[in-house]
């Protein structure tokens, strides 16, 4: 069947061009899907404009897309197992994880499903008895979603709910690497009732598939996830038209442990930063900057542990860590070892491609933890995107955040200490979009996520996460007009 969806049919690539997807644990064949090009994304672009200027979903009641949101929610929940297993196959993560995601993922369709018609608006005070005077909330128009590999299906709910909740159009463009999730995704908008044309679903690479989306003139917001390069060169080409732009870039993500931390949570949750997904995560706690007076024992005791974490497949019930997504993916991290180890970090566990016959046909890497590392170094400042951790040791409060703070970007971190005075004192000086205290990685739906400098912007991802996905127009209304007299 084919894989495209523009204008509410199932269609092939123009050009018939095709792409294979397989299992990064394995090499096996998941499956073969269309490979677009830019004319079928134009056509895509084309129908979303389409759907907003002229089809119903804009002036939908707001409860009405409500609904809908919440129907997806169920569907998604119904099929769990297949879309789980999809999700597996395509990054090669544990199914248990993407078990976990697909509850995220409901819940999120969940949230703006119910909050779709949170933001009704808003009485503006004139002053004047005869003047009408409010703010109102309307759709941004036709949204391009660009999304990553790591998180498919939730990073690709974390927009398409939103802007369907606040009645936009929309072009979803999925990594080409993780499509499948995205194909399922389509067929529920549409089993749900979506009108056609509002869903728009291109696959392929970025150069050929995505590039439209940053500079078409019909498009008029870009939401894209993933790495820093190509979200400078997407918010350049979205500059010549001046469209709303959303970014959530990068990571090179401090987990602070200060002396006084409690030390088997802070270890626990160290290895869980930077291990999950195989460190594959935008928020993973890859920096660990430990209080000098503790690093021996508490470095210790983290590679003891990393050393014992058991790589596998995503149907290995006994596995906790999978591979990497990609060949290409996997060279990067290990050429990322190879210049730290030059730079001066000690390797202290990892650092070398797994062996034994279960691990030839996949992208495995183990987890890895290299020592004394200094913030001067390229291996603390880059962002590898694997199962790497690097430690620098400080003394002290200051020394803690501004080590921390040394770094580009600033998308999240934590703070492991006793003290809650500390603690917040750091976090409050932390130049970061999340800080999670004696915590690593939990978020919730109505809270803020995004970063600061280089790592994009903050956004909402509540009720208030409309906004990015809403205009707001001031409607002054004169009750008692007459004429003004200025010329007579």
């Amino acid at each position: 069947m084919p894989d495209l969806f523009i204008d509410g049919t199932w269609r092939s690539a123009l050009d018939e061009r095709t792409r294979e997807i397989r299992c990064p644990a394995d090499g096996s064949l998941v499956g073969v899907v269309d490979e677009a090009g830019g004319k079928d994304t134009v056509e895509a672009i084309a129908a979303a404009r389409r759907a907003f200027d002229e089809g119903p979903w804009p002036t939908t009641p707001a409860a009405d897309r409500g609904d809908l949101l919440l129907r997806v929610a169920d569907l998604l929940l119904r099929d769990k197992d297949a879309l789980a297993r999809a999700e597996s196959l395509d990054t090669g993560k544990r199914l248990v994880e993407s078990e976990y995601d697909i509850d995220d993922i409901a819940n999120c369709f969940r949230y703006f499903g119910r909050a779709a018609a949170a933001e009704t608006g808003r009485v503006v005070e004139t002053g004047t008895a005869s003047v009408d005077s409010r703010v109102v909330y309307e759709p941004v128009g036709v949204c391009a979603l660009i999304t990553p590999w790591n998180y498919p299906l939730l990073q690709t709910a974390w927009k398409v709910a939103p802007a369907l909740a606040a009645g936009n159009t929309f072009v979803l463009k999925p990594s080409e690497l993780t499509p499948h999730t995205a194909i399922h995704l389509m067929r529920l908008l549409e089993e749900a009732g979506l009108p056609p044309g509002v869903a728009n679903l291109v696959l392929g690479a970025g150069p050929e598939a995505g590039a439209p989306l940053g500079d078409h003139p019909d498009v008029d917001l870009v939401s894209f996830t993933g790495g820093l390069q190509t979200g400078r060169r997407l918010m350049a080409a979205a500059a010549g038209t001046v469209k709303k732009v959303a970014l959530e870039l990068g990571g090179k993500n401090p987990n602070i442990v200060f002396a006084d931390a409690d030390f088997e949570t802070a270890v626990d949750l160290a290895l869980t930063a930077v291990f999950l997904h195989s460190g594959q995560v935008c928020s993973s706690g890859a920096r660990l900057l430990v209080e000098d007076s503790l690093h021996d024992r508490f470095v210790d005791e983290l590679v003891r542990r990393a050393s014992r974490i058991r790589l596998g497949g995503p149907f290995d019930e006994r596995a906790q860590s999978g591979p990497l997504v990609s060949a290409a993916h996997r060279a990067k991290v290990e050429a990322y070892v190879a210049k730290g180890l030059a730079e001066g970090a000690v390797l202290r566990c990892g650092g070398a491609r797994p062996s034994g016959p279960e691990f030839e046909a996949g992208f495995y890497y183990p987890p890895t933890v290299l020592d004394e590392c200094s913030s001067d170094m390229s291996v603390v400042q880059d962002e590898s995107f694997g199962p790497v951790l690097t430690v620098e040791r400080f003394s002290g409060e200051a020394e803690a955040v501004r080590l921390a703070n040394d770094t580009i970007y600033g998308l999240a971190g934590a703070v492991f200490t006793t003290d809650e005075a500390k603690a917040q004192r750091v976090a409050a000086r932390l130049r970061l979009g999340t800080v999670w205290i004696n915590d690593y990685h939990p978020y919730v739906p109505q809270a803020e996520w995004g970063g600061f400098k280089q790592s994009g912007f903050g956004r909402e991802l509540g009720p208030s996460g409309l906004a990015e996905y809403r205009e707001a127009k001031h409607i002054w209304r004169n009750t008692n007009p007459s004429p003004q007299g200025w010329f007579a």
